[in-house]
Order: structure tokens, then C-alpha cells, then sequence
């Protein structure tokens, strides 16, 4: 049923002059769309570069406000004594950290670290040294879920004095604008509705917490990062209809695992999109992420004959060459069922490698450090189109109740047994 689905999509796709396999998706009748669980997910993914504009637009509004309170909170230029900076949050939220911590370290001047709030929780008292300021910038597409809501709580109740929040979120009614937002300590920087997603898997939202981390990396310079943005937005748009197609050929193949590669930001767009795949299909497509160097340390023993390399490749020389010495060696040793490259611009090394590769367009030395938004779209179709040749619901893949949209069940103990700061 799963085959015959995706070979039908694919079919309109190509009977329809201009129409990729994404925008047949859309395309299908609204009630086909809502009997497969297709009404909310291929529509996020697609509208992603459209929404990159309008939440710079509505950052650049609160531009002042926001570069006030991180002053106040002792982000500025040549600080001798700047705030460490922890990124918060869970599963892709806290991947949405883990793609910004370099560029916000490079460009602030200061130590910043993506911590998990799954781990905050329970450790705390752990990432907190004595006499030491801090500032947590929580992302959360709903601002509801247990971990992220209590670990705020817990924060502002033990440490009032030492942390400053700044609370990044797509849902105006979450618990985190309603509970927090007028604690003096706190800012809430709320995006539009629109990438509040309605589907189980973040993907627009993601997108946008993330270009929200680029602008406040830049809040020094916004024209310079309006430019970014500005070449974003157009390889972001060119590369839905190219990606559309390709990812849903290589969907359509024997495919029962997914081995993700990336370095530095790519590496969390690598985690990300692993997870993209996993949940939309409901653990039934098994993925890894791991740096290209990495990966020959144990995790190469997950590819075999079944498995499909998915490699997001720098724009930087050095580094790109340890990527593709890589992937040579593993087109060498025949490992996996095939190899799709994602690279900034055209590289001749690739053509005995693979076929399937997607050029960016990017233009000369754009910064790996802005290109998760871009990336992790790859990554969102593969788990969509996986998702359609399974015959599994996109925007609720998960029929047992294993995971939900927003993890607000989780108990929460409370940690008065430990002395407070």
C-alpha cells in the first residue's frame, strides 16, 4: 500500500510540468491529504524559506528591546567579564542549540554550551559554578513541555540572582509566555503562528528557532545578517524542488537504515535529521548522525547493504577534505546502498562517488554556522517521503502513543533536599 502510494505521488510529480514530488503532496485532494496524515507536514516543510523573511522582519521590530536586555545581561562588545551562555532545551530543541553554540561563541566573545534541559533537570547544580552569571536562552516550539517549563521553575527559584532567561517560542498561550514572561529576569521572544507546527515533527518551527539564533548571534550587525538571510531565503527556495524529487527516488529504494554525517553546526543538522527520519516513521527506518571522523570510531559498523549515506558537506576546504576522504573510503569498501552528498557548490571529487548530489548554490565563503536552516531540509523530506512509501501518517506517525507532540507527562520531583545557591 506504502509503495503504491509514493509510486503514485511520483508519477503526478513527473505528469505535471513543474511539479516536484513535494508540491504533488500538496497537491492531492484535502481529503486523501487528511486520510494519510498528510494535512500539516509536507505544507511546514514547504513553507519554510517564506517564513525565514517574516521572522526576520518581526526580530528586526523587537531589535532595540532585545539588544537591551542582553546587554543587561552582559552581552556586549569586549566585555572583560561576559555572562557563560547555555542553550536549553530537548530532543530538536535542544539540536537547535547544538547548531548555534559555535556561531553565538564566535560572535559574542563568550562561552556558550548547548545543554539539554532533559539533563538540567536532574544536574543542575552541576552546570552552575558559584559567583559565576549566566544566560539560558530556552528554545521550545510550544513553550508546554514538563522539562523545559519545570527546569525554568526550578532556575529562577534557586539560582534568581546569577541566571537571566531568554525564552525563544512559536505558541503564545505555552506555559513558558504565560508563567514567566513578566519575571524581570526573563524575555520571551514570541515568532508568529504559523511555525507553531501543527504536525507531530518540528520542522518549520525548528527553522525558525534557529534563524532566530542566527539574528541574535548578529544583533551587532543585522544588515550583515539580512544579507545571510537574504541567500538563505534563495538557496533555501531552489533546493525544496531539486531535494523534493531526489529524496523521494532514494525513499522509494531498499532502504532499513539512514546513517547521517556532518562536522561542527552540520553535525547537529546530522542529529536532527536522523531524528526527522526516526519519528516520522515510527522507529521503523533506523538512523545514526556522527562526524565524518567519527564515525570510523565503532559507529561504522551500523552501515551494510540496506544503509543510506546522507552527508552534509562544508564549505571549507580543510575540513571538507577529511569529509570526503571519508566518503571515498566508503565508496571504497562498498558500504551502503547508496551515498547522497549535500554541498555548497560543485565538487569535481564527487562525481566517482555518487550521482545523487545537491548543490547548494552557495555563494563564496557562506559560513557553515548558518547553514542548518538550509541542510536540515534534506533531512525533513527523507523522513516524509520514507514515511509515505511505509504508510505511515507524517503528521502523526505514531499509532501506539510511543511519543506525542508535546511531552508534557513527564513527573517532576522536586529538588528542595539540595541547598539552594
Amino acid at each position: 500500500m506504502g509503495d503504491l502510494n509514493m509510486e503514485s505521488t511520483l508519477s503526478m510529480g513527473r505528469s505535471k510540468h513543474l511539479q516536484d514530488a513535494l508540491t504533488a503532496l500538496l497537491s492531492l485532494p484535502s481529503k486523501e491529504n487528511e486520510s494519510r496524515g498528510l494535512v500539516f507536514t509536507p505544507k511546514e516543510i514547504y513553507q519554510q524559506p517564506d517564513t525565514w523573511r517574516n521572522t526576520f522582519h518581526k526580530l528586526s521590530q523587537k531589535h532595540s528591546k532585545i539588544l537591551k536586555f542582553l546587554e543587561q545581561s552582559g552581552i556586549r562588545p569586549g566585555s572583560p567579564n561576559p555572562p557563560t551562555v547555555l542553550l536549553v532545551g530537548a530532543g530538536t530543541s535542544d539540536y537547535i542549540g547544538r547548531s548555534l553554540s559555535r556561531l553565538l561563541s564566535q560572535q559574542w566573545r563568550c562561552e556558550v554550551m548547548a545543554v539539554p534541559s532533559t539533563e538540567l533537570i536532574t544536574n543542575m547544580e552541576e552546570f552552575i559554578l558559584p559567583d559565576k552569571e549566566y544566560l539560558w536562552i530556552s528554545f521550545s516550539r510550544s513553550g508546554d513541555s514538563s522539562e523545559g517549563v519545570a527546569v525554568l521553575e526550578q532556575a529562577l527559584d534557586r539560582y534568581p540572582h546569577q541566571i537571566r532567561h531568554l525564552i525563544v517560542t512559536c505558541n503564545q498561550t505555552g506555559i513558558m509566555v504565560q508563567r514567566f514572561a513578566q519575571n524581570p529576569s526573563v524575555m520571551c521572544i514570541l515568532l508568529d503562528d504559523v511555525v507553531n507546527d501543527r504536525g507531530l515533527a518540528m520542522t518549520s518551527s525548528f527553522s525558525n528557532l534557529v534563524i532566530t539564533g542566527q539574528y541574535l548571534a548578529y544583533i551587532w550587525s543585522p544588515e550583515e545578517y539580512e544579507s545571510l538571510l537574504d541567500a538563505l531565503t534563495g538557496m533555501g527556495q531552489l533546493l525544496l524542488s531539486t531535494a523534493a524529487d531526489l529524496t523521494a527516488q532514494l525513499a522509494n529504494t531498499q532502504v532499513d537504515k539512514v546513517c547521517f554525517l556532518g562536522t561542527g553546526a552540520l553535525q547537529a543538522v546530522a542529529e536532527e535529521s536522523a531524528l526527522k527520519v526516526l519519528e516520522l516513521n515510527a522507529g521503523k527506518i533506523h538512523t545514526i548522525a556522527q562526524s565524518p571522523l567519527g564515525l570510523r570510531h565503532g559507529p561504522l559498523s551500523f552501515i551494510d547493504a540496506t544503509t543510506l549515506i546522507v552527508a552534509y558537506l562544508s564549505g571549507d576546504e580543510h575540513r571538507k577534505q577529511y569529509e570526503i576522504d571519508l566518503l571515498e573510503e566508503l565508496h571504497r569498501k562498498q558500504l551502503g546502498s547508496a551515498m547522497l552528498v549535500v554541498v555548497p557548490f560543485d565538487d569535481c571529487r564527487l562525481t566517482s562517488l555518487t550521482p545523487n548530489v545537491l548543490v547548494l548554490q552557495s555563494p563564496d565563503s557562506f559560513p557553515d554556522g548558518c547553514r542548518p536552516p538550509i541542510d536540515v531540509i534534506v533531512g525533513q523530506l527523507l523522513g516524509l517521503f520514507f514515511a509515505v512509501k511505509n504508510g505511515i501518517h507524517p503528521d502523526s506517525p505514531s499509532s501506539n502513543g510511543a511519543i506525542s507532540r508535546v511531552v508534557s507527562h513527564v513527573k517532576i520531583y522536586s529538588c528542595t533536599t539540595r541547598a539552594k545557591t
